[in-house]
């Protein structure tokens, strides 16, 4: 299903294999990860190709949020993206990296508030307690210092990209509370990776306590997370319970290119979001697919 609804993507990914160390795109592949093997994706991926890929959309702008370059790289990173946007006109904002739990992060927070697209900080704190499933060692949320560096991000004018799971959701939600002042992305809606009646009971919970700050908003992407051979019917429930929790004001739909290409073309995420939506009124549809980006990221786009 083409449309002609301005979309701005609010998350995609650009990287260059020959520029930077991505330690998740670099040989030996496995499909024990959390996205099953990687290799498919592991090549340079430039703004031409991501404009190949949404050529059938009416792409007005895109957010790029970090793609897991080295952490030494994340200066340098920032700094080539920026050049990328002058050059070629993508990306339109940039989501960079910090560890926040870094002792050094507020001079981190500082160089990269200093590039003109830079918007938030994206830092990945998925754990989960099945090896396959987690992103990270231990659950550092609940550590004195990631929630020091959290609380440094509205100093500096930056949002947060969360990317967590459904059970850290609660505990997030109470520090969260206490910064009104940083707007927060929660990606891939939620990742309700464990879907039995229990996992999707803590996802639901999750997702109403941090729908309950205004402060925070959701991303709507990643299906393939939660079911790598997905299906519309599949998916649907949980972005329209996603949509109903936040309120079609505070979600955005995105692409997550091309890391979802490994479950799904550009165009059939695509075609599938717009028919889940397909029935609610056209300035709720303008909303999802770009007017609430525009807003949450600060763009400054005339999207009329």
């Amino acid at each position: 299903m083409m449309t002609a609804i301005p979309f701005i993507d609010a998350h995609i990914h650009l990287w260059d294999l020959d520029r930077f160390r991505y330690p998740w795109l670099t040989p030996p592949f496995s499909h024990d990860g959390p996205n099953g093997s990687v290799e498919p994706i592991a090549s340079t991926y430039l703004p031409s190709h991501y404009r190949a890929d949404a050529a059938a959309w009416n792409v007005v702008g895109a957010v790029h949020i970090d793609a897991g370059a080295a952490a030494d790289e994340a200066l340098a990173e920032t700094q080539w993206l920026e050049g990328l946007a002058d050059s070629e006109g993508l990306p339109s904002a940039i989501v960079a990296f910090a560890a926040l739990d870094d002792p050094d992060v507020e001079a981190l927070l500082a160089a990269q508030a200093a590039h003109p697209r830079v918007r938030g900080i994206r830092h990945i704190i998925n754990w989960h307690h099945n090896p396959r499933r987690t992103y990270t060692p231990r659950d550092v949320t609940g550590d004195a210092a990631w929630q020091a560096g959290f609380g440094l991000l509205a100093k500096y004018g930056l949002s947060f990209d969360l990317q967590c799971y459904p059970g850290q959701m609660m505990g997030l939600s109470r520090l969260i509370a206490q910064h009104p002042d940083i707007q927060v992305i929660l990606n891939h809606a939620g990742m309700p990776v464990d879907t039995d009646a229990t996992g999707l009971a803590i996802w639901r919970a999750g997702l109403r306590a941090l729908a309950a700050l205004p402060n925070v908003a959701i991303k709507l992407s990643g299906v393939g997370f939660i079911h790598r051979s997905w299906t519309v019917g599949q998916v649907r429930p949980y972005i329209l319970d996603a949509i109903n929790i936040f309120g079609a004001d505070r979600c955005m739909f995105a692409s997550d290119t091309p890391t979802d290409k490994l479950f799904g073309s550009f165009d059939r995420h695509m075609d599938a979001y717009h028919s889940i939506v397909v029935d609610f009124p056209e300035e709720q549809r303008r909303a999802l697919f770009g007017r609430n980006a525009n807003r949450i990221y600060r763009m400054g786009m005339n999207l009329d």
